[in-house]
């Protein structure tokens, strides 16, 4: 009997992490509601980004919470500093207005930062274990139906000033946050059989 309940309850706990996988998928600023995404919400999304696997136990993931007057401020910057680094014949206004547009619509930003060691080991397995406390994030959001996505804009690289970042800590991405009332979509993947190779002898 017992083992019984237990596979019943295996079952219904791959069920429910198989749903929010295949459920979840970037939700971008201009869907977001105004409702507010309160810090608990937030919390308890970073908190699942700290389980994430880390070689070595360097546990590199470091995040900046940019919330109401934060956010706005951290759009402006980025907003300059497109426009600085863009040659005059390539700017675009409406990319330019889209950076500030994308923050006010945000319930928040988060930065995606790393603790680099690379005493210890390369910063390739950092930026891994970096990506899989993103994908902990992204998959606790859509379980507490918060949008999200992350986005790498060019202007990351000259934010460690800004960001205060320490001498080995380097920006990887922006996570942008929101209540939102998209409908479900289906996930568009080719089968995975074509994506695996078998050698048992």
């Amino acid at each position: 009997m017992e083992s019984v309940t237990k596979n019943v309850m295996e079952n219904k706990e791959i069920t429910i992490l198989s749903n929010i996988i295949k459920r979840r998928r970037s939700i971008f600023p201009v869907s977001y509601t105004q409702e507010e995404v309160p810090v608990e919400v937030i919390r308890q999304i970073l908190e699942s980004a700290n389980y994430a696997p880390t070689h070595k136990l360097t546990e590199p993931w470091r995040f900046i919470v940019f919330r109401n007057e934060g956010k706005i401020k951290l759009g402006q910057e980025l907003a300059r500093l497109y426009k600085e680094s863009t040659p005059l014949n390539q700017f675009l206004q409406k990319k330019y207005d889209s950076i500030t547009e994308k923050a006010e619509q945000a319930g928040c930003i988060i930065t995606l930062n790393a603790k680099l060691h690379s005493d210890k080991i390369p910063e390739w397995e950092e930026l891994a274990a970096l990506a899989c406390a993103v994908q902990n994030m992204a998959l606790t959001a859509e379980a507490l139906q918060v949008g999200a996505y992350w986005s790498s804009p060019g202007m990351i690289a000259d934010l460690k000033e800004y960001l205060n970042l320490g001498e080995h800590e380097k920006c990887f991405g922006l996570f942008y946050m929101g209540y939102h009332n998209e409908e479900p979509r289906e996930a568009k993947r080719t089968p995975i059989e074509e994506k695996i190779k078998w050698v048992e002898s």
